[in-house]
């Protein structure tokens, strides 16, 4: 079957000046609708039919033939009909002859080749005479009938629960010869072809530009980690904060089917995931989803492991990264360890922290002299198990009196089978797997904390913390020094106790030490690293 593609764009239009030609992500917008339809397997041939020498000489630039028409075709209250219909004639001329002529809207730059080419399938299986291109949003919709409003529907649902509403999108109408009248293009047998909703756009107007445009800078971005008990589930949080922040782009997480803990909050996200069993499958991954950008936050990288991801992916972005992958990757972003001066693309340090929403917008309590409530958060997973080591010492020294004591325990930590409990004779609580920790850490004088990334969160909320170190890596992590308001007492493990509960007394007791704590975090500015991250991992950084 031969199929003609008719693109109509006249010129002088008024609502955005020169808009079939005006640069979209810098290509004229007109370029859209001709490449997609020169790119089809079905489309014989490609005309653009115009009243501008100007829009003809763009148009044919990208590889489509061009139909003038007159002023009669070229009013604000011509419809598309007879202009359709000239075109048709005038490709005609010299003896070629098409079965199906597409309208094609210059105005639709976001409709793919392969939706196209679906369409034309559905049109040619279904032996239609006329097929539209529309979007599915069903509504709960109002007619007006004089003075009196109405409803069109017969029964108030969720929308998922109402009948389909189709909406025209301008992308095309795919019309079998016959059908294309001058003032028509419907046959006697009509059907509708459903595109996805990003590719239904019209541009119409400014705002309507804008919103294609951000479509099409939309980049697809891989967030790679893993989260479970040996591990922690600092990665996953991470990685679950910058994903939610760029929800503007197509993200997908990626983690180890093995790795549970981390599984569980990553489905608990709602955010799109895929697992996989061995680095095997990452390439088959890569094939299907076709990302811009690869975030790995998976501790220490091979240099041949990042290569093989940039052959694949045309940015690599490495995080909490000390391999030597990282001479490899595209940028590297370590917020817990220091500068590496030799090394221009790592970005170090806390000015990169990436803090949860909740945190960006909550904010400390003032200072209190009494110490009321203290905080025991040791992460999602708490590999070396220092709540039972804290909650067994705190039960056998009977508590500290008058103080409310919170456990606040992450989803891959098993309270109940450690014996973690409530004691409420004691005032020890455990709070698991809370949905908003700063709703503890707003009460919050004191706290006890391993030193992962919730020192950046204790900080941000002025919570003056003792830290001890899950293991010899978290040692490295240079952020929790009495320099930004914590007292570190090194690896957990090698603390008895003992030594634990006299420095929390000595805290409780000592107001001006604790003052000072206060006073260090509250100089600390946390909150705008999110976006710095978020720059780097674009490749939109200037260079520090």
């Amino acid at each position: 079957m031969s199929i003609l593609a008719v693109i109509p764009a006249r010129g002088g239009s008024k609502g955005i000046p020169k808009k079939n030609i005006r640069l979209l992500a810098g290509k004229p917008l007109i370029a859209y609708a001709i490449n997609t339809a020169l790119s089809s397997k079905h489309i014989s041939k490609v005309i653009v039919s115009t009243d501008s020498q100007e829009i003809a000489e763009v148009a044919s630039s990208f590889g489509a033939e061009i139909v003038f028409r007159d002023e009669s075709l070229s009013s604000d209250m011509v419809t598309l009909d007879p202009v359709i219909y000239h075109a048709l004639g005038e490709a005609e001329k010299n003896n070629d002859h098409f079965d199906a002529v597409i309208t094609m809207q210059p105005t639709s730059p976001t409709l793919t080749m392969e939706t196209l080419d679906a369409a034309i399938e559905h049109f040619l299986s279904g032996g239609y005479d006329t097929v539209i291109s529309v979007v599915n949003r069903p509504h709960l919709c109002w007619g007006k009938n004089g003075g009196e409003v109405y409803p069109l529907y017969e029964k108030r649902l969720n929308r998922q629960e109402l009948p389909p509403q189709y909406f025209e999108t301008g992308g095309f109408v795919i019309a079998r010869h016959d059908a294309v009248q001058p003032y028509s293009r419907m046959g006697a047998k009509v059907s509708v072809f459903e595109v996805p909703e990003r590719e239904s756009v019209d541009i119409d107007d400014e705002n309507d530009w804008l919103l294609v445009e951000h479509a099409f800078q939309r980049k697809k971005i891989i967030f790679r980690a893993d989260g479970y008990a040996k591990l922690g589930m600092g990665h996953i949080y991470n990685c679950l904060t910058l994903a939610y922040s760029m929800l503007g782009h197509q993200v997908l997480l990626l983690t180890k089917e093995s790795a549970a803990e981390g599984l569980a909050k990553i489905r608990e996200s709602n955010l799109p995931y895929r697992t996989f069993k061995d680095d095997a499958e990452l390439d088959r991954i890569i094939e299907d989803f076709q990302p811009d950008i690869w975030v790995n936050d998976c501790l220490n990288t091979t240099a041949e492991y990042i290569r093989h991801l940039k052959e694949q992916v045309p940015r690599v972005v490495t995080i909490e990264d000390l391999g030597a992958g990282i001479d490899e990757a595209d940028a590297v972003i370590n917020a817990l360890y220091p500068k590496d001066a030799d090394r221009s693309t790592v970005y170090s340090g806390h000015k990169y922290v990436c803090l949860r929403d909740e945190f960006q917008i909550a904010r400390p309590k003032a200072f209190s002299e009494k110490v009321e409530n203290i905080i025991v958060m040791f992460g999602g997973t708490d590999p070396s198990n220092l709540n039972k080591l804290v909650y067994d010492g705190l039960v056998a020294e009977g508590g500290v009196p008058g103080v409310n004591i919170y456990f606040i325990t992450g989803i891959g930590y098993d309270y109940a089978q450690n014996g973690v409990v409530n004691r409420p004779d004691l005032n020890i609580y455990i709070r698991p797997n809370v949905p908003q920790v700063t709703k503890y850490m707003k009460q919050a004088d004191l706290a006890l904390t391993s030193q992962g990334r919730t020192i950046f969160e204790l900080a941000s909320m002025c919570v003056p913390a003792v830290v001890l170190s899950q293991n010899e890596r978290e040692m490295t992590h240079t952020f929790a020094s009495m320099k930004h308001g914590f007292i570190n007492l090194g690896l957990g493990s090698r603390n008895s106790f003992e030594g634990i509960y006299n420095t929390l007394l000595w805290l409780v007791n000592t107001p001006v030490i604790r003052r000072d704590m206060y006073g260090l975090m509250k100089k600390c500015k946390l909150r705008s690293g999110l976006e710095r991250v978020k720059t780097i991992i674009l490749g939109e950084q200037d260079n520090e």
